[in-house]
């Protein structure tokens, strides 16, 4: 397997800053050459070639950056032309930024989760009244298009864990922390988690919880794309942010996959503590984003 983006830490050759931004992990498809139409095909075919890349500290960066004009841009004007890459068996996978639709999702996504003041502060209503009008003329155009690449926030979500076996992480002290899986393993075992959720909660007469709701989501979007794709949780700046030895010991698939296993097996006791042992641990993680 070779990879553009190895130690995503990593500068690229012509890269303008080795700022760290610490906060974001990443949930990314890579897809098959195949799978894109032409003249997309060619380009990224092309764009392969050319042997350096960015980073995703390269991408957030640019996207930060837009925010220091006055008036800040919430959205950038062009869609990038950037992608990670990596050959699997001789297969060329890309995962497109799409830094603009995503962009546009993530402005929609803050309006529902900060007060109005809070908002106004950081992008004036205009700027967000501009970028929904653009959003709506494009999605006319492009019905079907949806982003390869999920972020999250001081947090790896835990239903992403679902997706992922421990014997798929790979860690790089200081440098990175990744799980990647076929596309068919990922989609395997979140309809097998998704199944035991339902049935315990069939059992206890009660409602889907907040993790079956989160997986029927991320199963919707993992359904758009190619069967042969490649899934990734990818824990980005949070190596740099989080003490070594927590990333070390860090074992959140495996404990995530126990509990569901405890579910399965009837342990409903032991699944609830497996569960909210590890929300807890990720519910600090996320507190950070609060921190002065």
């Amino acid at each position: 397997m070779t990879d553009s983006s190895e130690l995503p830490g990593s500068r690229p050759r012509g890269a303008r800053s080795a700022l760290v931004v610490p906060y974001a992990s990443y949930l990314r498809v890579y897809e098959p050459l195949a799978a894109f139409p032409e003249p997309e095909r060619a380009h990224w075919a092309e764009y392969a070639r050319r042997g350096s890349f960015p980073t995703y500290q390269d991408e957030l960066r640019r996207s930060l950056a837009d925010l220091t004009p006055v008036p800040p841009v919430g959205v950038p004007v062009h869609e990038s032309g950037d992608a990670f890459t990596v050959t699997v068996d001789g297969v060329l996978l890309v995962c497109p930024w799409r830094t603009r639709l995503r962009g546009w999702l993530a402005l929609r996504e803050l309006s529902e989760e900060f007060p109005a003041p809070v908002l106004d502060a950081a992008l004036p209503p205009v700027v967000r009244r501009q970028a929904e009008a653009d959003y709506e003329r494009w999605r006319e155009r492009n019905p079907d298009a949806r982003p390869w690449i999920r972020t999250a926030v001081w947090q790896v979500p835990l239903r992403w864990f679902v997706l992922v076996a421990d014997e798929e992480r790979e860690y790089a002290p200081g440098e990175s922390l990744r799980y990647r899986t076929p596309m068919v393993q990922a989609r395997r075992r979140l309809a097998r988690a998704l199944r035991v959720l339902r049935e315990a909660a069939e059992e206890e007469d009660r409602g889907e919880t907040e993790l079956a709701a989160g997986l029927v989501e991320v199963g919707t979007w993992l359904e758009e794309f190619h069967p042969r794709s490649l899934v990734e949780i990818d824990y980005g700046g949070l190596v740099h942010a989080l003490p070594a030895e927590a990333l070390a010991e860090d074992r959140s698939a495996a404990e995530l996959a126990a509990g569901l296993g405890a579910l399965a097996a009837g342990d409903a006791e032991a699944a609830g503590e497996a569960y909210e042992g590890l929300a807890a641990r990720w519910r600090a993680v996320r507190e950070r984003l609060f921190a002065n």
